[in-house]
């Protein structure tokens, strides 16, 4: 027994010493992998795309697609899963591998997002490509007219995304595709003309931005209202946004245009917003943050599930951003809101570790709502449609914290580790004939369950960057 056991350790300890050494069944060579990664783009590329572009979900034949919501065959989605992250997804492929085939394909999701881009800086979460439907949105390529739809969203990372793929495609190609090129500084520079005073922005504009008068907007530090409606009143009264990570993207977005183009104004626009952040830190007893605020920086209502609040989950978001601003600028006060914000969401986590979504301004508890929205203490009935409990990364962000106080941490050049490559004969077995990542599951805007299965945006992203880590890993 005690010989079995050593061979035991002495195998496992070779395994994790020696790159890309693998059991019988696990394991993958470049080969193989380089020719999965090329059917599985070569089939969405082909089959799966609209001029270029993509949605969210699919059904396994294709005939049924969709995005957040119902989509037209001639439609695309440039929110997050969308036509920006597939985009990436190619570029990522032809930096692994120096395949132009590859470089084409962002290129010609590029090509779908700049037709998409309004005159009005940004994107909108989709992009119509019908003639006739398209002359209703304020495209910057279709005939000017009344009544057009010219909505920049910042909402769930949508012209943040677009605009870092095309940046990235950009360098790639050497800044000379002119197209291209235009489009990220036109969308560049209205959103720092969209930014206030104060270093934050609201979450969407539908004309191009001039920039917001100091006078209108004074700077103030964040404070509790001295009372606040538990009821919605539907009074948008909101101004500057953090919801859904809005100033953690933005701040990742200009910190990456700076480094893209080394222009300042990028860079001095990504400090500002970390100290809007700074500004945002609610005082004693809950210094973390809200998900929006109004011009006086006190916590308000946005969507009728989206009280004044505290957010356990936006707050770590934000915990992130300021280090990643940090890592970028060596300005050390970004750094300053994070222990503090810290130790109380610790003193905030729910039974099990995790947090809630919302916490009540100034008694810290916990709120929720039930399936017809009334406000409540209890997370028995609440709407499946948001996260009212979200999980902790407090561990990870302390851990990053504490390390950042040390020194700066190099990072490691990754290898083909027999987990990788065990992960990567699983993404090559699970691909149909086609070149197809098919799942069981349902299109939710149809309300169906497709017998053919549905092919997720998702899924094809995260598996070609798991196709694509193996073969960088290996160059």
């Amino acid at each position: 027994m005690k010989a079995c056991y050593r061979l035991i350790v002495f195998i496992v300890t070779v395994a994790n010493l020696v790159p890309g050494l693998t059991f019988a069944g696990e394991s993958v060579t470049r080969d193989e992998a380089a020719l999965a990664l090329r059917k599985a783009i070569g089939f969405f590329h082909s089959e799966v795309s609209c001029n270029g572009g993509y949605l969210w979900r699919y059904s396994g034949d294709l005939t049924l697609c969709e995005g957040e919501g119902k989509a037209t065959e001639t439609m695309i989605w440039v929110q997050p899963p969308g036509t920006p992250t597939v985009g990436q997804a190619y570029l990522d492929a032809y930096e692994a591998t120096g395949d132009a085939y590859y470089l084409n394909a962002a290129r010609d999701a590029a090509y779908a997002l700049v037709r998409g881009q309004l005159r009005s800086g940004g994107w909108y979460y989709h992009i119509e490509f019908d003639p006739e439907k398209s002359l209703s949105y304020g495209y910057r390529d279709s005939p000017q007219r009344r009544h057009q739809r010219q909505k920049t969203t910042l909402d769930d990372d949508t012209t943040q995304s677009a605009v870092r793929f095309l940046m990235h495609l950009d360098r790639v190609l050497q800044f000379k595709d002119a197209k291209i090129h235009e489009a990220v500084t036109y969308g560049l520079r209205s959103m720092c003309a969209a930014q206030y005073p104060n270093g934050g922005w609201y979450q969407w504009w539908d004309r191009y931005p001039s920039p917001p008068r100091a006078e209108d907007f004074p700077v103030f530090r964040a404070s509790y209202p001295e009372s606040w409606s538990r009821e919605w009143m539907n009074d948008w009264t909101g101004c500057y946004f953090i919801n859904d990570n809005l100033v953690a993207n933005m701040i990742a977005t200009m910190l990456d245009a700076y480094e893209t183009y080394e222009d300042r104004r990028y860079l001095t626009s990504a400090l500002k917003a970390g100290d809007f952040l700074l500004l945002a830190q609610m005082p004693d007893p809950q210094p973390a943050w809200a998900q929006q605020y109004d011009k006086n920086m006190h916590p308000v209502w946005d969507r009728k599930f989206e009280p004044p609040a505290i957010t356990g989950l936006e707050s770590q978001g934000i915990m992130e951003a300021l280090m990643l601003l940090y890592r970028k600028s060596g300005q050390k006060r970004h750094l300053e809101p994070i222990p503090r914000a810290i130790t109380y969401l610790r003193q905030s986590q729910l039974p099990g570790g995790r947090l809630a979504r919302f916490y009540e301004l100034k008694t810290n508890r916990p709120l929720y709502f039930t399936r017809d929205y009334k406000l409540t203490y209890s997370s028995n009935d609440v709407p499946t449609h948001y996260s009212f409990i979200v999980s902790s990364r407090l561990d990870a962000i302390e851990k990053q914290y504490r390390d950042l106080l040390k020194t700066e941490r190099r990072t490691k050049t990754g290898s083909r580790t027999p987990a990788l490559t065990a992960q990567v004969r699983r993404v090559i077995d699970s691909m149909d004939p086609r070149g197809a990542w098919v799942t069981q599951g349902p299109l939710r805007a149809h309300k169906v369950e497709p017998e053919s299965g549905v092919i997720e945006s998702q899924t094809f992203v995260s598996n070609v960057r798991t196709l694509c880590r193996f073969l960088a890993a290996g160059r």
